[in-house]
């Protein structure tokens, strides 16, 4: 499945000259899932990225370009995002791209397509330690950088959280890929270091027609709730067969059950003990500009895992290259961490603001892009850390509970050896 979406020059504040028409515009590869269990993410995720790169040229664009997206379904499959990747790098010869938003997906994608052509790729979804780890290994050569948190830190947020909600027993049930196998590892790593028991541990493949058997499983452990790490279509059934067998009505849920989606199909009134952590900042002017806008541009909650950080990834291309004054890879690389320097002038999302990000840029002067998941600076391996949100489902809607802080976190990480 192939989506092209292009902004009108005639909606560009700016003209063109004739050397820059000939490289215009700016295309960006994007690979993310459109469809398949992951679907509504990447679909949430692609029009954050569609308007990030609107509220960049309506600002006036970046090196005299609008710049544009070619967006292709990954289907939530490795292979098939490799195959997408491919397209994009050798035949579209994108400088970045923007996905995936699995890890099962973006993986692949890193090792096969990206790194080997010494192209750009930022995740704004995928949490795997395994990144991190081939980042430490040098295999990811500086081009990987994500705007999410590792699940390894992730894991020690909910942890935490599951013993401030007293639980003592959890049985937790985790979809068989890389993602769900690194979250049970290190939440189980958290939660037992604070006093709690892993009951059991069951791992379930995607799109089966049943799950009873899971279920049936990490029920005879006789916890007192249930972690499910997972994806909504996948979860809401797991949840949904849960219940009908007399499963405690009890959830701690990872950052992807945060959705609209699963809770819809699961009925509210089964989640009013449901809660879960995800990473998140502080209401800022970025995050109210996203809230406000996001809704009318896309028809999806500002609240939709993923589309904050999808955002925040494209506004940081977008402004690399505005630093770097092209758009290759290298110089996206590079330009990155330039518009993030702890002594630059703050600027936020939005027209307004990415116009006057742009104007000190234009005059060489530092920036800091303080986006929707605040002034986050990436370490040496492309990682960010905390804070993370707490959450739980009241009246089917998502209510934000506060903070699991970053000192908690690292007080937490000492604990566990992390």
């Amino acid at each position: 499945m192939k989506q092209r979406f292009k902004f009108a020059a005639s909606a560009i504040a700016f003209a063109c000259g004739a050397t820059a028409q000939a490289a215009c515009p700016t295309t960006i590869g994007v690979v993310v899932p459109m469809t398949g269990p992951a679907g509504q993410y990447g679909q949430t995720a692609a029009k954050a990225i569609q308007m990030a790169f609107r509220d960049l040229n309506q600002a006036g664009g970046v090196i005299g370009c609008p710049l544009d997206t070619e967006i292709r379904d990954d289907q939530s499959q490795g292979s098939v995002g490799v195959d997408a990747a491919r397209q994009l790098v050798d035949i579209r010869h994108v400088p970045a791209i923007i996905g995936s938003i699995i890890s099962s997906v973006t993986l692949p994608v890193l090792t096969s397509v990206t790194v080997p052509a010494g192209v750009v790729q930022i995740s704004p979804a995928s949490t795997t330690p395994t990144l991190t780890t081939m980042a430490r290994e040098g295999k990811t050569r500086g081009l990987f950088f994500r705007t999410i948190t590792s699940d390894a830190l992730q894991s020690l947020a909910t942890g935490q959280f599951a013993a401030d909600l007293k639980l003592k027993k959890v049985a937790v049930i985790y979809v068989n890929n890389d993602y769900g196998v690194n979250l049970n590892k290190e939440f189980a790593r958290a939660f037992t270091a604070l006093g709690g028991t892993i009951v059991s541990a069951t791992p379930y493949n995607e799109r089966q027609a049943s799950y009873q058997p899971e279920v049936t499983k990490a029920l005879a452990s006789k916890p007192e709730a249930l972690y499910l790490i997972g994806y909504p279509t996948d979860g809401a059934t797991i949840v949904r067969t849960w219940i009908s067998l007399g499963g405690a009505q009890k959830f701690l849920l990872n950052d992807g059950l945060n959705s609209d989606e699963f809770i819809k199909a699961v009925g509210p009134r089964y989640l009013a003990q449901a809660y879960g952590t995800s990473s998140g900042t502080p209401p800022s002017a970025s995050t109210r500009y996203f809230a406000a806008a996001y809704p009318a541009f896309s028809n999806f909650s500002a609240n939709a895992p993923g589309a904050d950080r999808a955002y925040d990834a494209a506004a940081l291309i977008g402004l690399a290259i505005a630093w770097a004054g092209k758009a290759d890879s290298a110089s996206i690389r590079d330009g990155i961490r330039r518009v993030l320097d702890p002594q630059g002038t703050m600027i936020g999302a939005g027209p307004d603001e990415f116009k006057r990000g742009l104007a000190l840029i234009e005059e060489r002067k530092p920036i800091r892009y303080n986006g929707l998941i605040g002034p986050v600076q990436f370490d040496k391996h492309g990682d960010i850390t905390g804070p993370f949100i707490k959450w739980q489902i009241v009246d089917g809607k998502v209510k934000n509970l506060g903070e699991v802080p970053v000192g908690q976190i690292d007080s937490l990480k000492a604990r566990t050896g992390e």
